[in-house]
């Protein structure tokens, strides 16, 4: 089940909803016959969570069975051996913890090894002459992202960085919690521990987050299917014919459609949390304004970023010894979590030697830079880089960069011309909303309310108390009705776009 779906949207939701708000008042209904029962704190906290948490991991499961209900029992197990290992990683023994934490990491690797790396490894070792059979293990949906979250955990335990989870079905929330489950972002453990069992929703997180969803349902229905159909009709039915303007059509596509559907699906987790009281931290932002491929890895996908940052680089001993040998197993890492195929691990060595050489050169010199010339050089280094990305097959990778550098069958062709001009509004979309159009809108209103009102207060001699209170109530209203009427078009939009919609899938789910 994915977040894009009508089913979703209209049936699993609504249900969820009920059943949550349901559990909310037993919760409260509870509360108020213990009240004066006299328990500790912590017991009074997840007391009055229990039920919502437990119709929150009842859903977050039927979310995750829908598609493949056996991997439910390996995420189960998952949550087993991170709890135990929390629990041993907690006790005082010094030896006893760093065993417990190792023998965790071990396992939790060990089940991402199996599942995701067993049939790319067993297909290397065949390339060399080594004779081994390839396991058929299909990958699970969100294996990657649950397993990262694991391992923050006991790592986080373990440093003292966070409590232990001594309730087992809180822990069960946080690793199986459906908003952020199948395709991120990863949140760490550190982030909610407190609202597990201690959130509070007011109307306007509800409406705020409900706003953040919607955006990310448009991002996805709106812009990142449309956009799926271009780069599919040039980069893969189109592909053995493609000219050098299809090339760079088709991947000028995907690098706007990635972006959408990934961003989009950040967004509406982030929204789906803020419903619930939880906090999940920001996952984009605004990559494709980046001024070099550093700040465009410190834009793009901040949850995985900070996670080898902190829990591979600076270990390696970061900036401190081996820098560049640091950097560029970070980035072979990174290259491999994404997928066990060679063009993702060569998509990751060469953002990482990117990366090392920027250190060296642009960065130290790049205030006597032109900023366009900064951001040409790194979108069209992106741009790149999302050709590596999108071919698991070394041939046909290579008839896109043959045909990306002029070397195809022709410069230009009809299909390319007619997709520029059909699409048009889509293209223009598209790339406004790559901007942080929405910053810019809230300082804009946000300037001319203090204008109008200062003007108002000189004129009508109201101190600046009042004033104050007049500009939040006008701004306040401007903003929410605005959002309003945007969040019912986009609805409308999006419902109108699923009903037949053929290709509606994440891209990140399969990683």
């Amino acid at each position: 089940m994915v977040f894009s779906d009508l089913f979703f949207l209209f049936v699993f939701l609504p249900a969820f909803g009920l059943s949550y708000l349901l559990a909310t008042w037993i919760d409260k209904l509870i509360g108020k016959r213990n009240s004066d029962v006299p328990i500790d704190s912590a017991e009074i906290a997840n007391a009055k969570y229990t039920w919502r948490n437990f119709i929150l991991v009842v859903f977050s499961f039927i979310f995750y069975a829908w598609g493949e209900p056996v991997y439910v029992f390996l995420m189960f197990f998952c949550v087993i051996v991170n709890y135990l290992s929390g629990r041993f990683i907690d006790s005082k023994e010094s030896s006893g913890r760093k065993t417990a934490l190792v023998i965790g990491l071990v396992i939790n690797i060990a089940i991402l090894g199996i599942f995701k790396y067993a049939g790319f490894f067993a297909g290397v070792l065949n390339d060399v002459g080594i004779p081994m059979p390839v396991p058929a293990i299909s990958l699970p949906i969100g294996i990657s992202f649950y397993i990262f979250q694991s391992i923050s955990y006991l790592v986080d335990v373990y440093r003292r960085e966070s409590p232990v989870q001594k309730k087992f079905l809180n822990l069960l929330l946080y690793i199986s919690m459906f908003p952020q489950l199948i395709a991120g972002p990863i949140v760490r453990y550190g982030t909610i521990a407190h609202e597990i069992s201690n959130r509070h929703v007011s109307s306007s997180d509800f409406a705020d987050g409900l706003f953040r969803f919607l955006t990310g349902l448009g991002k996805k229905v709106i812009l990142a299917n449309q956009l799926s159909e271009i780069s599919d009709q040039f980069l893969v039915n189109g592909l053995n014919d493609l000219s050098m303007s299809g090339a760079w059509i088709g991947v000028l596509a995907f690098t706007l459609q990635i972006y959408f559907d990934f961003s989009g699906y950040s967004d509406m987790a982030i929204g789906l949390g803020r419903c619930l009281g939880f906090h999940f931290n920001e996952n984009f932002h605004h990559p494709y304004c980046c001024d070099s491929i550093t700040d465009f890895w410190r834009r793009w996908h901040i949850s995985l970023g900070s996670f080898f940052r902190d829990y591979v680089y600076i270990p390696l001993g970061g900036n401190r010894r081996h820098q560049a040998l640091n950097i560029l197993i970070v980035w072979f890492l990174t290259g491999m979590w994404h997928g066990a195929s060679w063009n993702f691990i060569i998509w990751g060595v060469y953002f990482g030697l990117i990366v090392m050489l920027e250190k060296y050169t642009i960065l130290k010199i790049k205030k006597y830079i032109p900023s366009v010339f900064l951001h040409i050089y790194s979108l069209l280094l992106v741009i790149i880089g999302w050709g590596i990305f999108y071919f698991d097959d070394f041939g046909k990778m290579q008839v896109f960069f043959n045909s990306f550098a002029g070397q195809g069958v022709a410069l230009t062709d009809f299909l390319s011309q007619t997709t520029l001009t059909d699409y048009f509004w889509l293209w223009i979309v598209a790339l406004v909303f790559c901007l942080p159009v929405r910053e810019w809108c809230v300082n804009l209103l946000a300037r001319m309310f203090v204008r109008k009102e200062s003007g108002d207060n000189a004129v009508n001699g109201l101190d600046s108390s009042e004033s104050s209170n007049a500009k939040s109530f006008w701004y306040r209203f401007f903003v929410y009705s605005a959002r309003t009427v945007v969040s019912v078009v986009i609805l409308v939009l999006s419902v109108a776009l699923l009903v037949g919609a053929t290709n509606n899938a994440f891209i990140y789910t399969r990683f």
